[in-house]
């Protein structure tokens, strides 16, 4: 008599091994293993990764009951789930919340979310000043508060300064950038910020860009936050040099300033400015926008040798290339350069000013109008930590041997949107040269067609790819795996369901998929990319009129 066997199934052995692994590793090997999962990507895309993983145990469950530490919120069906499970939070962002936002407030403020340091409320209609206060009686942890872009006149008024002077005394981040209305000054105003100023003693970076700030709101502000690092003060129109430079004398805590006016007749190049500017020895950030500055601005920061490891002098005027290059070639430590608008900078002068930037990292040459491409070689050739390059609505021509030009794994992301000049058989060269590409920006090229199929052929790690306004792009001949694709932007192109059903053949780990205004796209074709890249989100669709039906 023969003994029947017992049969053990792939899937009951696969569900042993994987009970036998989860019992030998302690909690904090999982806990690093699921934060590196979830930290390639964004809040929503992480929660959806923790769920998944609580499935597989409880002891899963209470793990990744830890890890989510910021949510975006966009609807409450789940608000009270997530605020329930997840007690670690440190950063809750309500960015462009459509219904009422003081009732909100007032319900997140019932949870026990005792770890919450950061909220952001930008682009709302109205100022929520009945939500905050209630907020503010029951989660007392807040140390970063956002409110930019509110959206009605007024919508940001004297009294709400005072609401957060009294509500969020232990902020150390606060951003009341682009209030609608903001250029409506007053007494009141300057009440405000000097109430500010006195009640957060702990305040280290301050974003007021557009905000109705003057001299004399601004005096308050340096003279009482003795801990203030970080300033950014974009198209304040009724800060003068004078008031800047009174502002700054001696603030040695400051670490990063960004300033910026339309005053253009104004000169932020006087004796009293630089003094108050160098003086600043721990100034590792400097950007300047649409300033009237001059040559020996540059060459007093050049002789102090100050530490500025960022630095940005976008569209300024009354300097030359004479200013730039001594500042660079004695402040050697620059990581971050951004020189947009620089009309006289040309090929040769970036040859120069490379061989000082051996720690450069990032670098913003768009609209620089009289560079070529031959630029962007010399950059990637002679800076070996480069991996960023913007180049935006640059000239065209002067490239030379491409078979000498060699090959830079090390640059990363390269912008090159708005240049009429680049077509398939350049792009495909490109490809040849940065293999290691990431991050590839092509916007409102029109030439390109065909040939980003090559691209994407050789450049296999890309995961970001922009073609919006690209009209003559061609997807048909993408007939291969791109495995790392994430991010593809194809709005106001030509594209149609027949290309979606490439894409979403080929590009399975599809994250976003932008299709604003494609009116050859159909429901159908939508279809096929939400049955075979299962791990995008709806939300992530961002289109502003309905397909149509197929």
């Amino acid at each position: 008599m023969k003994r029947k066997r017992n049969r053990i199934s792939s899937s009951s052995v696969q569900s042993c091994s994987q009970q036998i692994v989860a019992a030998t590793l302690p909690d904090d090997c999982w806990e690093t293993i699921f934060r590196f999962i979830i930290n390639h990507y964004d809040d929503n895309h992480s929660l959806r990764y923790l769920n998944s993983l609580s499935l597989v145990s409880k002891r899963f469950l209470s793990i990744t009951n830890r890890l989510l530490l910021s949510y975006n919120v966009s609807e409450l069906n789940y608000l009270r789930r997530i605020l329930v499970r997840f007690t670690n939070l440190t950063s809750l962002n309500i960015k462009g919340y459509s219904s009422d936002l003081n009732k909100l407030l007032r319900k997140i403020s019932r949870f026990p979310l005792k770890q919450l340091t950061s909220l952001n409320i930008s682009n709302q209609p109205t100022f929520p000043a009945n939500g905050l206060r209630a907020f503010s009686q029951k989660i007392t942890t807040l140390t970063s508060l956002t409110c930019s872009n509110m959206h009605s006149p007024n919508s940001l008024n004297p009294s709400h300064l005072f609401l957060i002077a009294e509500c969020f005394p232990l902020l150390e981040q606060l951003d009341l950038s682009h209030p609608s209305g903001g250029k409506i000054y007053s007494s009141s105003y300057v009440d405000g910020v000097e109430a500010l100023s006195l009640a957060l003693i702990k305040l280290r970076k301050v974003n007021l860009s557009a905000f109705p700030i003057n001299d004399q709101s601004l005096f308050h502000l340096f003279n009482n936050c003795r801990y203030l690092e970080e300033v950014t003060l974009s198209w304040c129109d009724e800060i003068t040099s004078l008031g800047l430079a009174s502002a700054l004398r001696d603030k040695l805590t400051l670490r990063s300033l960004s300033f910026s006016t339309v005053k253009d007749l104004e000169m932020f190049s006087t004796s009293q400015f630089i003094d108050s500017l160098v003086s600043l020895k721990g100034l590792t950030c400097l950007v300047f926008h649409n300033l009237n500055i001059s040559d020996e601005l540059l060459y007093s920061i050049a002789r102090e040798c100050l530490p500025l490891t960022r630095v940005g002098l976008l569209g300024c005027t009354g300097h030359s290339y004479a200013g730039i290059i001594d500042l660079l070639s004695k402040c050697r430590r620059i990581q971050h350069l951004d020189l947009r608008y620089t009309d006289f900078l040309k090929d040769q002068h970036v040859v120069e000013l490379s061989s000082f930037l051996v720690d450069l990292v990032s670098i913003n040459l768009s609209c620089c109008h009289n560079l070529t491409p031959s630029a962007l070689f010399t950059l990637a050739k002679n800076c070996p930590s480069l991996s960023e390059i913007k180049m935006e609505k640059i000239g065209g021509k002067a490239v030379g041997n491409s078979d000498s030009l060699g090959v830079y794994p090390q640059l990363k992301s390269l912008y090159l949107g708005k240049n009429s000049w680049l077509s398939d058989k350049i792009i495909t060269k490109f490809a040849s040269i940065f293999p290691n590409l990431q991050l590839l920006d092509l916007n409102n090229c029109n030439r390109i067609s065909e040939g980003i199929c090559q691209v994407l052929r050789k450049c296999f790690k890309i995961k970001h790819l922009n073609l919006a306004g690209c009209l003559e792009v061609k997807l048909l001949g993408m007939n291969f795996v791109v495995p790392n694709l994430e991010v593809l932007n194809l709005s106001y192109t030509k594209v149609d369901d027949e290309t979606l059903y490439v894409i979403s053949k080929n590009c399975r780990g599809l994250l976003q998929l932008l299709l604003e205004k494609c009116n050859g796209v159909t429901q159908k074709g939508m279809q096929h990319v939400l049955e075979n890249c299962t791990h995008v989100l709806d939300y992530s669709f961002k289109m502003k009129k309905k397909y149509k039906s197929s």
